[in-house]
């Protein structure tokens, strides 16, 4: 039986004003693109198992710099075409469908 997966929504804002920030930022998207797609710019949606989720949490954490930018993960609903209400243009694929490449 596969693991039971769920949604979360990553959220982050890292401050750009060093280098050093701008690195930050390119690699936390480049860690949230492993796990989900980006619905705006500093936004992504991820459908992942506890395990990812824990993996996923632990990556971003060793990435930003708590005194300086922001992170947060939020667990959606299971019932999330009810909680949430999306307007202009859509995501470039649904992350609860296989991706076919």
């Amino acid at each position: 039986m596969a693991p039971s997966r769920f949604e979360v929504l990553v959220t982050y804002d890292v401050s750009t004003e060093t280098t050093e920030g701008r690195r930050r930022l390119r690699r936390v998207a480049i860690v949230c693109c492993g796990f989900g797609q980006r619905v705006q710019n500093s936004v992504f949606e991820c459908r992942v198992t506890a395990a990812q989720l824990e993996a996923l949490e632990h990556k971003l954490v060793n990435i930003i710099d708590e005194s300086e930018d922001r992170l947060r993960i939020y667990r959606l609903p299971a019932d999330r075409d009810k909680a949430v209400r999306i307007f202009g243009l859509l995501p470039p694929h649904d992350i609860r469908e296989p991706l076919i490449i």
